[in-house]
């Protein structure tokens, strides 16, 4: 089964943000996740009630929200990896 993907007004600002050719990989990297995203991510610590989780692209991450019982990925952020953790 495989999963759809939604994009947060805060991820497309984001992806805007960063270089085309990497915004590309980024989207091209998720889209290739859809069947079995729980293989590939990883979940942030410190988030026990309604937990996020990361993917990493190169030297980028993706701040993912996953419904699985509505099978969807909710893209939340992006960019480099410096600067994407400092909420979490």
């Amino acid at each position: 089964m495989s999963y759809k993907v939604e994009y947060t007004s805060k991820a497309r600002k984001d992806l805007k943000k960063v270089p085309l050719d990497i915004a590309q990989n980024i989207i091209l990297s998720i889209n290739s996740i859809k069947c079995k995203p729980y293989s590939y991510i990883k979940k942030i610590k410190g988030t026990k009630n309604h937990p996020l989780y990361t993917y990493r692209v190169s030297e980028y991450r993706v701040i993912l929200d996953i419904e699985g019982d509505r099978l969807l990925i909710i893209v939340i952020e992006a960019g480099h990896r410096r600067k994407r953790y400092r909420k979490y």
